[in-house]
């Protein structure tokens, strides 16, 4: 494939509704090549091939290719990693963290053998402790393996703030840090609506309310589908991250990213606003946080790094 194009090249592992989608919009702006992997026979083939005749229609020059062999992902630019089980109603994110555990190890030490030069982008949920996982199997320097979470969770408080105030998302600015799951640290302070805080927007009860259903953002939508979870936000999200790391886009991302100190935190995956570029996380941004807002961040860094010393890496 890529012996015919010039474009970079991605490859999304897991050809269920984040991967499909994640592929689709990828074909879609025409920012890469796209291989789509999945263990099942048949279902990355038909749905690679399915987007790839929509290419002509969308004036894209992606070319999308659908596999069950590693083999056919070598030498790619990025690695998205969305394979792993969905949650159903009722389960945490962290319910899902042995299985999908043993799911990403299989992942990344293929990953590690085909794309050694690949920036690899971690979807599966628990996602900050999966981060953690793959980086620890592949054994890539840890800009090269950056966690999705931030850029959803913070999108998805914009959508909620949006509603509230009729201001249309794109003039909302705001920041959603810590692990992706329950103790998530939106950090309200720092919102912005029309450039306004948003404490001169709303009162603290519509702001909390705002917060909390950000919190539960990705349950609301399990609780709806029944037997699914989210895949339009979460593979918007990831292609806002491949996008910063192409190069076309530059706006500092909250992504989870291995920290050494930074926000006194150290040895765990866990969502900071960072810079993504050629080389994976280019930079983290430290913001000027409030004590109470710190506080959060290092008790939402605590679970994350229960969930991986459960996994004893």
């Amino acid at each position: 494939m890529s012996d015919i194009s010039k474009n970079k090249k991605v490859t999304v592992v897991g050809a269920g509704n984040v991967g499909a989608t994640t592929a689709q919009l990828i074909a879609e702006k025409g920012l890469a090549d796209v291989v789509l992997i999945d263990i099942i026979e048949g279902i990355p083939q038909g749905k690679a091939l399915d987007m790839f005749e929509a290419c002509p229609l969308w004036h894209s020059s992606s070319r999308v290719a659908g596999t069950n062999n590693y083999d056919d992902t070598a030498g790619s630019d990025v690695v998205v990693i969305t394979a792993g089980l969905a949650r159903k109603p009722g389960m945490s994110r962290d319910g899902l963290l042995k299985a999908n555990a043993d799911i990403v190890k299989k992942v990344a030490e293929h990953i590690r053998s085909t794309s050694p030069e690949a920036i690899v982008i971690v979807v599966s949920n628990p996602m900050d402790a999966m981060a953690h996982v793959a980086q620890k199997v592949t054994g890539f320097p840890h800009n090269r393996v950056i966690g999705m979470g931030g850029v959803l969770d913070t999108s998805r408080m914009r959508s909620f703030i949006s509603l509230e105030t009729g201001v249309p998302p794109k003039k909302i600015k705001a920041m959603v840090l810590g692990g992706h799951g329950d103790l998530m640290v939106p950090v309200y302070r720092l919102t912005t609506v029309d450039g306004k805080n948003i404490a001169e927007v709303l009162s603290d009860d519509k702001i909390q309310a705002i917060v909390e259903r950000t919190k539960s953002g990705g349950a609301e939508i399990v609780s709806h589908l029944k037997t699914g979870s989210a895949y339009y936000a979460p593979a918007a999200s990831t292609v806002e991250m491949i996008e910063s790391i192409f190069g076309i886009k530059d706006e500092a991302l909250p992504s989870s990213v291995l920290l050494n100190g930074e926000y006194g935190i150290s040895g765990v995956y866990v969502g900071v606003p960072v810079e993504l570029g050629p080389h994976g996380l280019e930079k983290i941004i430290e913001l000027e946080l409030s004590e109470e807002d710190i506080k959060a961040l290092h008790t939402s860094a605590d679970a994350v790094r229960e969930l991986v010393d459960k996994l004893e890496i």
